[in-house]
């Protein structure tokens, strides 16, 4: 005999690493790096922090200001480098960008790792 009667869905488990917390974190610190590569990975780690910047736990919320301000100060000072390669200075201000941002990463990814805040997140400097 077969078994006819109402039957409860199964739970969907959700993947943890779109969760606010210590995972997502560091994926949004790696899809930085990853940006060096391959440019749109920037772009998905802007989105998960926006997603989960409001959700997160007191210490996680430092490190996706920290993520979001990361974003944007190196795309403006990207978009400077941009306008002063026509002198050489701009080709010395993406380098500059560049280590900046993998430092702010290293930073992040080390201080997410053992849970820990970042101690001023709205900081521009490392």
């Amino acid at each position: 005999m077969s078994d006819t009667g109402p039957r409860t869905p199964l739970s969907r488990q959700t993947d943890h690493w779109l969760e606010p917390g210590k995972v997502n974190i560091q994926i949004i610190y790696v899809l930085y790096l990853l940006a060096f590569v391959i440019g749109i990975t920037a772009l998905i780690g802007i989105v998960l922090a926006y997603l989960n910047r409001d959700k997160a736990e007191p210490w996680a919320r430092t490190h996706y200001i920290w993520a979001i301000r990361t974003f944007w100060i190196a795309l403006l000072f990207s978009i400077v480098s941009a306008l002063l390669t026509v002198m050489v200075i701009g080709v010395l201000g993406f380098v500059a960008t560049a280590v900046w941002i993998v430092v702010r990463c290293v930073i992040g990814l080390q201080r997410a790792a053992r849970e820990e805040p970042i101690t001023d997140p709205e900081s521009w400097m490392v």
